[in-house]
């Protein structure tokens, strides 16, 4: 049976998860595709630092070591800045490897000269994990857009923030406590900023957007509001008038084919596709001109959520490349 060679960029909690998954699911894989998949190495910052035991698995500290693997064909990105990460993936686009990522930050700016690149290649890129992390909203829109056109996308795109709101409505709890709760169940950071202050969100709909509509409005034009002005007594208000908090990333396309884009807080109703999406969960949705609206839910982060459509990616890719579709 051949053997498909993979890396790993990154071994934190979203590297870990790869690695857990192929693993695990590994027969799976191997019955699906007939190829079986290996973990060839995995890309670290410190070498000194105790993690989880890899066996036969060449660890690293330079990417070096990675692209000169003889046969590598699949590279999993987890890393969280804009660079190194982007020259890695040309790179390894360059070596002809497809590359599959988790990584928002730096998709959002470079994702339609990755692509660009790719197909010069003749490889893929995998970008489900980078926005909405288990919710297949980039899997169903590509194939949304092979009949319709998407005119319009709301999206709870920020797990921690969702949380928050959620917490202050349901405890009335002031903003201060329901993020230290947050922060204590592991659904906020430590520097909470990029959840708190839309940042994350509005890169998760700059991805969305280059997707929908083959571009991005200008980033300066686009509106981007956080939460952390809205007080408790502001909650309780809107909770007497059947209404609720929402952070809502929106983007919309006009008849001339111009752009508007939004993220901040919004008051929405029960008749709104968003009012019921409670907790840390993401939402998307697309108003399209065929099928209507249509609003997809699920876990917006973690580990497993995060890493399972990443290895989803990998099959998708292969499967493409082998002409059939897998699903796992």
């Amino acid at each position: 049976m051949a053997k498909i060679k993979a890396a790993i960029l990154g071994f934190g909690t979203v590297g870990q998860g790869i690695y857990h998954i192929v693993n695990d699911k590994k027969e799976d894989l191997k019955k699906s595709l007939g190829l079986d998949i290996e973990i060839s190495a995995i890309l670290i910052n410190n070498l000194a630092k105790e993690r989880p035991a890899t066996p036969g698995v060449l660890v690293t500290d330079d990417f070096e070591d990675i692209i000169n693997i003889p046969g590598l064909q699949v590279v999993f990105e987890a890393i969280v800045n804009e660079d190194p990460a982007y020259g890695y993936l040309c790179r390894a686009i360059d070596k002809g490897c497809h590359v599959i990522t988790a990584n928002k930050v730096m998709f959002s700016k470079y994702s339609i000269p990755l692509h660009e690149r790719a197909k010069s290649r003749g490889v893929f890129v995998g970008y489900e994990a980078t926005t909405a992390g288990g919710v297949p909203v980039i899997k169903t829109l590509k194939n949304l857009l092979q009949v319709n056109s998407v005119k319009k996308i709301q999206g709870i795109l920020n797990g921690t923030s969702n949380y928050i709101l959620t917490q202050m409505r349901l405890e009335e709890c002031p903003f201060d406590s329901a993020l230290k709760e947050a922060q204590m169940l592991g659904y906020a950071e430590a520097d909470p900023y990029n959840d708190v202050s839309g940042q994350d969100a509005f890169r998760k709909l700059m991805i969305l957007s280059a997707l929908a509509f083959g571009k991005q409005p200008n980033w300066n034009d686009v509106r981007v509001e956080g939460i952390t002005e809205i007080s408790l007594e502001d909650v309780k208000k809107a909770k007497l008038e059947g209404l609720r908090y929402r952070h809502v990333a929106e983007i919309v396309q006009d008849e001339n084919g111009e752009l508007f884009a939004s993220v901040g807080p919004q008051l929405v109703g029960p008749d709104h596709p968003l009012y019921a999406i409670e907790g840390v969960n993401n939402a998307v949705s697309l108003d399209t001109n065929y099928i209507g609206t249509l609003t997809l839910v699920g876990p917006g982060a973690g580990m497993y959520p995060t890493a399972s459509v990443m290895v989803e990616d990998y099959a998708e890719i292969i499967g493409k490349r082998a002409g059939f579709m897998i699903t796992i």
